[in-house]
């Protein structure tokens, strides 16, 4: 009889929560959508996951980000299980959305809470430097960012700044330590980038660093 009456109650808990859960998401997106913090904070504080996706996939605090929903975000960062280096389906970061959409604020305040300024593949200096974001480029160098990180088929930083970015960019990069010799998996380099995307200023800067490397790293034939 016991067991029967823990199970029963047990039933009852379940069936009251599971609603209760599936409400929280939707309100929980609602209010992010509307920036409304103190409902967001409530539903943690219940216990409502912050890592949560919304049905796309985007984690909750780079959605904030991208609908501008400062205050929930803030209430996100801040919140001791959010995972701040978390990824979207496409492999992305809340670093690397601040990175390529020049949030310079929200990059300080992800770094100085931990979240990660390296990762494989993809980074968040690639997408700076794709926009030729100076500041921020210089934000996450400034925090150990790998130069010459390699994206899945072996493209830096430095031939995205050539290909997409702007000439200063480039520059930056170079004068930062950045190698003009490496190629990706289809053999092509900086210098190669630049010429496509004819941008003469940053071909100018590649060929005066490629003959610098060459003189102190000659390579062996």
């Amino acid at each position: 009889m016991k067991y029967y009456f823990k199970y029963f109650i047990f039933s009852v808990v379940l069936i009251v929560f599971l609603p209760v859960k599936a409400g929280s998401y939707e309100d929980f997106f609602k209010a992010l959508e509307l920036d409304q913090a103190e409902v967001v904070q409530n539903l943690l504080e219940r216990g409502f996951d912050p890592n949560s996706p919304n049905p796309a996939g985007q984690p909750a605090l780079m959605l904030a980000m991208q609908k501008s929903s400062n205050k929930v975000a803030e209430v996100l960062l801040n919140w001791k299980t959010t995972n701040l280096s978390i990824h979207n389906p496409q492999s992305e970061t809340p670093l690397m959305l601040a990175a390529i959409t020049n949030q310079l604020d929200w990059a300080k305040k992800l770094i100085a809470h931990g979240a990660d300024v390296n990762q494989q593949g993809w980074t968040p200096l690639h997408y700076a430097a794709t926009k030729g974001h100076m500041e921020m480029m210089r934000l996450l160098m400034e925090h150990h960012a790998y130069l010459d990180a390699e994206s899945p088929n072996g493209t830096t930083p430095l031939m995205m700044a050539a290909l997409y970015g702007t000439p200063m960019a480039t520059k930056l990069l170079l004068e930062e330590g950045a190698d003009p010799r490496l190629k990706n998996q289809l053999g092509i380099n900086a210098l190669a980038f630049a010429r496509k995307a004819n941008k003469p200023e940053s071909a100018q800067y590649i060929e005066a660093f490629e003959a610098a490397w060459n003189a102190k790293y000659p390579v062996k034939p």
